[in-house]
């Protein structure tokens, strides 16, 4: 072969391997490209496995990532791994965590005073009642607005923890005289009012305190939703449960308002689409797991389910009006109070 052939053979082979080393190297970037692509969210909240809205939040999750087909991940940090109860506004504010559990009358009156609304007892007469207040009525869009303002966050799905009533290890519940001289567990300031209005002593304790206080008769009586009944095992003190619900412990799945802008549009609505889906689940599901939890303390604990009616429940009612609803009322701005009292539950 002559030089000059040679030169120009040797001149195309080198073309050709470089071409094929540039498409390799091209191929693998493109390959990590294609794997940097996926989105990592942590989802924080403080309930324990067996908590039934620690398992929606699960379901919630894993139907996201089956949905996103690797493109949004959704990675589940159960029992205050991440952050406690108290912790997690402040964490999804700052962009610590994607997302976390809010439970609202626990983390939101911290941030807006007027979130206290939704703990007032006797003021919503169910889940949908009250969140028909935040939504639909200009005081309570207002405030609704103001709270995710302030929180950065976005709602992405309803996870109640359940609706509120009173239990008790000696009253049946059944009178407003059957309270008094109770010694009942407080964990919210706006129970302060209910329980100077019914003679009863209290004091401020923690949720992992409660069954040893139970245990010891440093207390009798407490606010709680059913789960919290069974799945803290105050069941073997607690005799007697009221009924109707006082108020209702809605929680809400949110997301860091940053976090959540930034993701593509079409995973925007994925994850709205399975939180309003999973969300309806939950909020039905709560309901219908608060039942079964009472069942069971009546059939499997010897407990007894007072359902105060007639004049003792007029009475009650009335309670609430004449000197409860005034003490609360420096809690919230009386627009807020007003509009809350004249929201009709249908």
């Amino acid at each position: 072969m002559k030089r000059s052939k040679r030169i120009a053979f040797f001149r195309f082979k080198n073309l050709v391997v470089g071409i094929l080393i540039s498409a390799t190297v091209a191929l693998g970037f493109g390959s990590q490209s294609v794997a940097a692509e996926e989105i990592v969210g942590r989802l924080s909240y403080h309930w324990g496995p067996k908590h039934t809205a620690a398992g929606y939040a699960v379901q919630f999750a894993e139907e996201v990532n089956k949905r996103a087909q690797g493109r949004l991940r959704i990675d589940v940090y159960p029992s205050g791994q991440l952050f406690g109860i108290k912790e997690i506004v402040g964490a999804l504010k700052a962009g610590s965590v994607e997302m976390g559990a809010i439970i609202g009358i626990v983390g939101f009156p911290t941030v807006v005073k007027d979130f206290n609304i939704a703990s007032f007892p006797g003021m919503f007469e169910s889940l949908e009642h009250q969140r028909s207040f935040f939504q639909n009525t200009p005081e309570g869009s207002k405030l609704w607005n103001e709270t995710l303002a302030k929180t950065n966050t976005k709602l992405v799905m309803y996870d109640p923890v359940g609706p509120v009533l009173t239990c008790s290890v000696s009253s049946k519940l059944d009178t407003v005289a059957s309270y008094k001289g109770l010694k009942a567990r407080r964990l919210f300031g706006t129970e302060k009012p209910l329980w100077k209005a019914l003679n009863v002593d209290y004091q401020k304790l923690g949720t992992k305190g409660v069954y040893t206080a139970l245990q010891t008769g440093m207390v009798d009586t407490v606010n709680t939703v059913p789960n919290g009944v069974r799945t803290y095992g105050w069941w073997e003190f607690l005799k007697y449960c009221q009924l109707p619900y006082q108020s209702y412990a809605d929680s809400y799945l949110m997301a860091n308002g940053d976090w959540f802008n930034g993701l593509p549009q079409d995973l925007q609505d994925l994850v709205l689409e399975v939180g309003n889906e999973i969300g309806k689940v939950a909020s039905e599901g709560i309901m219908a797991a608060s039942a079964q939890v009472l069942e069971e303390f009546t059939s499997q604990h010897g407990g007894t389910v007072t359902v105060m009616q007639g004049a003792a429940k007029e009475e009650f009612d009335q309670l609430l009006k004449t000197k409860v609803f005034p003490a609360l009322a420096d809690m919230v701005s009386p627009a807020v109070l007003k509009a809350a009292q004249d929201h009709p539950a249908n």
